[in-house]
C-alpha cells in the first residue's frame, strides 16, 4: 500500500474542504490570524476566521444543509433558521466543525460594512500558500491588523506578511484601506 505525503495541515486540509462548499453557494475570503499561519507564521489557532457576503434566509438554509451533506455541524444549533435569525443576521458569528470533531473550528459571519464588502469583491487567492481558498488582498489583511485589530499577535502577523511581502507591497493602498478602516470601523 502507497501512502501519499500531504504538505498540508489539518488546518488546511479542514479549510479548504470547508470553503469548496461554501464556494458553491456565496463569496468568502478566510481572513484574521490564518492569512500569517497560512504563510509559514508559527502560531497556535483552532479556529479559522471566514466572512461571507449576507444571504438571505433561503440561501443560507441552502449551504447549510450542503455542510451538514459534507460532514460539518454548527455547534450553536442544528436549526438553519435559528443559526440565521438568532446568530448571523444580529451580527454574531456561528462556529461550524466536522462532525465528531471539537477542533478545529471555522468561525463564520456576515459581512457587516463597507470594509467587509470591499474585501470580498477584492478576494484573491493566494499562490503563495499552495491553498485553492479565497483571502483578502495582502495589503488589506496587513491595513486591517495594523489598523483596527492592533493585539500583539495581531501586529506580529502583519510584520511575518511584511517580511514575505517586502517587495510587493503598495505601501500607498495599505495606507488608503486603514484611512477607509478609520472611516467606517472606528
Amino acid at each position: 500500500m502507497k501512502r501519499e505525503i500531504s504538505d498540508k495541515t489539518i488546518l488546511d486540509e479542514f479549510a479548504e474542504d470547508f470553503c469548496k462548499i461554501v464556494n458553491l453557494h456565496c463569496k468568502y475570503i478566510i481572513c484574521s490570524g490564518f492569512v500569517a499561519i497560512s504563510h509559514g507564521r508559527s502560531r497556535g489557532t483552532e479556529d479559522i476566521d471566514m466572512v461571507i457576503e449576507k444571504l438571505s434566509l433561503e440561501k443560507f438554509e441552502k449551504l447549510h444543509q450542503d455542510l451538514i451533506k459534507n460532514g460539518f455541524k454548527c455547534l450553536q444549533s442544528d436549526s438553519s433558521k435559528t443559526i440565521y435569525e438568532a446568530y448571523l443576521i444580529l451580527g454574531d458569528s456561528v462556529r461550524y466543525t466536522e462532525i465528531d470533531k471539537m477542533l478545529p473550528e471555522m468561525e463564520v459571519k456576515f459581512a457587516k460594512d463597507e470594509i467587509d464588502r470591499a474585501q470580498l469583491n477584492s478576494r484573491i487567492k493566494i499562490p503563495f500558500t499552495g491553498l485553492d481558498v479565497y483571502f483578502p488582498k495582502i495589503e488589506e489583511s496587513i491595513a486591517f491588523k495594523e489598523e483596527y485589530l492592533k493585539s500583539d499577535k495581531d501586529l506580529e502577523d502583519a510584520r511575518h506578511l511584511r517580511i514575505i511581502y517586502e517587495d510587493k507591497l503598495d505601501e500607498k493602498y495599505i495606507e488608503e484601506f486603514k484611512e477607509k478602516i478609520k472611516r467606517i470601523k472606528l
